[in-house]
């Protein structure tokens, strides 16, 4: 991705892409819920805090592996592009351990689009 804005959608056996292929819409209620979450917050909803961790990077990623996670409005991924960063092996204790996990391997890997407080605030004169 760095930096290149596009819609990745999974491939057939084909190599072929299409958006029709998610298993569900990207911005339906299991994704965005209609644009109004991104990244991490599609991500953490897949997820119950008090009875899934703690949790194993290689579940999640089998388990979700191919649905779709938009990262800002022109941008969509699947987990898998997320936790191919992330060992199988490595096991999140509790919820805080899995944001700090993802939220490094999205920055490290150019999908975090979160351009700070400073870009969407207004200072007066």
């Amino acid at each position: 991705m760095r930096g290149t804005k596009r819609l990745i959608a999974p491939r057939d056996n084909r190599g072929v892409m299409s958006a029709h292929d998610w298993p569900h819409d990207p911005d339906g209620e299991q994704g965005s819920e209609g644009r109004r979450k991104y990244g991490h917050a599609v991500l953490v909803k897949k997820v119950d805090e008090e009875e899934d961790f703690p949790l194993r990077a290689g579940d999640y990623r089998e388990e979700f592996d191919n649905h779709p996670i938009r990262l800002d409005a022109d941008t969509v991924i699947a987990v898998e592009d997320i936790f191919e960063h992330i060992d199988d092996d490595t096991e999140f204790e509790d919820i805080i351990a899995f944001h700090r996990a993802v939220g490094k391997a999205m920055r490290d890997n150019g999908y975090w689009t979160y351009e700070g407080s400073d870009a969407f605030t207004r200072t007066r004169g």
